[in-house]
């Protein structure tokens, strides 16, 4: 396909979070047409699902400068730069203002079901890179389309595909026909409705990093004003110095404050902790509670609601034509990898990056935000948005740019997950080490609790 007629092509971004979103607003910049791909009914479908809780980044590391100069020309109004959103202020007063100002180049109710080379599978070499991209789609309507691109960002994230409670990463047996009663998100304990559903109860609560930490304080809360009500903590791991982060201690202020308000849980007597605890089942009691039952054949108590906050993966099933060049671990591209694998890095800085770090063998399709860490455990927002303007430059044929690195990160990085942070001895060198939970930017003043931090800025 020759140059002129690709350059008529739009760039489809997939996904209208935060980080779809500024890639959109960057392509514009650089004079290229994007075309937003929502699945959702309206921006930030994913961020609305954590709306309650708050996020470990200020507003001022939470609007990509691109998107700004957008949104400047219809008189909104920057927050203050030192205040700490929840998921639903980020939405409401800067991501659907941003979707809103790019009009019809964000299509709602549009789920993608496929992309690939134009007339050329996953296969076919023969003039390959010469042919644009066919991207697949959905409408809510049931209605399919076919669209044309001349490049494809894939910034879906990760939220839709919530790890599984199986600690060898598949569902315990049980798991599906338990559904019911399980969730894979921090509950909303301000809805009456959600409240109502933990109140008085016992519920387990699996998983080690910031979001299993705000579950816990959460509960905590309600145990207060609820009699009955508890938490089990099952984790994969011992208890050790590094189970709840660095305390007042830790360099990241955010992470040091969940973790102390997990830990005033079990100490309090809100929360008790199963050591070492690696699920392969879900069982239903006599009585109609669900019982853990763990690989080494240990059983816990009944328990009325389980919480699962294993993390999450990225979908992959609709690029399944797409050459990609993934981790076999992360499954985050080959070159961005090492940089944020769980396996090496404690809370070290993850450096920015770009075009180079984000390449695939497919030319020109790039997965960015939360969805170019595959199963990596955080990310931040800043990250995303370095990203998506290294992405612009090189679409635009600005390799200087692409190249060049234009953010400074705080101390920020990877911890917990799996490999040495799932250690179950907790006199291990990771354990003594404070190796674990989540990492984003470090605030000064925290809510915990009901509004408490989410565990990264990532996108939808």
């Amino acid at each position: 396909m020759n140059a002129p007629i690709a350059d008529q092509l739009p760039v489809v971004v997939i996904g209208a979070g935060p980080i779809g979103l500024a890639a959109a607003a960057h392509l514009v910049e650089r004079g290229i047409e994007p075309l937003v791909l929502e699945a959702g009914p309206s921006a930030a479908t994913a961020v609305r699902d954590w709306s309650h809780v708050r996020l470990f980044s200020t507003w001022a590391e939470l609007v990509d400068p691109a998107a700004e100069k957008l949104l400047a020309p219809t008189g909104w109004i920057r927050p203050d730069g030192t205040t700490y959103p929840t998921g639903g202020d980020w939405a409401e007063r800067y991501l659907q203002p941003l979707a809103d100002v790019l009009g019809n180049r964000v299509r709602f109710g549009a789920t993608v079901t496929g992309a690939a080379r134009a007339g050329r599978d996953r296969i076919v070499d023969s003039g390959r890179n010469e042919q644009p991209f066919t991207v697949h789609l959905t409408h809510a309507d049931g209605r399919e389309e076919r669209i044309t691109a001349r490049a494809v960002i894939d910034a879906s994230g990760t939220w839709s595909v919530p790890g599984p409670i199986g600690a060898d990463g598949l569902p315990a047996l049980g798991e599906r026909t338990a559904a019911e009663r399980i969730s894979y998100r921090v509950p909303d304990l301000t809805d009456p409705a959600v409240r109502a559903r933990y109140a008085g109860r016992r519920t387990a609560v699996v998983g080690s990093g910031a979001s299993a930490f705000t579950a816990l304080a959460s509960l905590a809360d309600l145990a207060k004003d609820e009699d009955g009500t508890h938490a089990v903590w099952i984790l994969r791991r011992g208890i050790g110095a590094g189970t709840y982060g660095g305390g007042e201690a830790d360099e990241l202020p955010a992470r040091g404050a969940l973790g102390l308000r997990a830990k005033a849980a079990v100490e309090a007597g809100h929360a008790t902790a199963a050591t070492g605890f690696r699920t392969e089942a879900v069982e239903r009691s006599a009585h109609g509670g669900l019982v853990l039952v763990a690989e080494d054949g240990r059983r816990l108590d009944p328990v009325d609601e389980i919480i699962v906050l294993t993390g999450f993966r990225p979908d992959l099933s609709f690029l399944s034509e797409i050459r990609l060049g993934l981790d076999e671990r992360l499954q985050a591209p080959t070159a961005l990898a090492p940089l944020i694998d769980p396996n090496v890095h404690s809370c070290g800085t993850v450096y920015p990056h770009g075009v180079n770090e984000l390449s695939h063998p497919e030319k020109d399709v790039y997965l960015v935000g939360m969805k170019s860490y595959g199963r990596a455990p955080t990310f931040l927002a800043m990250t995303g948005y370095e990203q998506v303007r290294s992405v612009a430059a090189s679409l635009a044929g600005d390799q200087e740019a692409a190249e060049r690195v234009e953010l400074t990160l705080p101390e920020t990085g990877v911890c917990g997950g799996a490999g040495l942070f799932d250690d179950s001895d907790p006199d291990s060198d990771a354990a003594r080490s404070g190796e674990g939970g989540g990492c984003c930017a470090a605030p000064t003043t925290l809510q915990i609790g009901i509004g408490a931090p989410a565990p990264s800025d990532g996108g939808c």
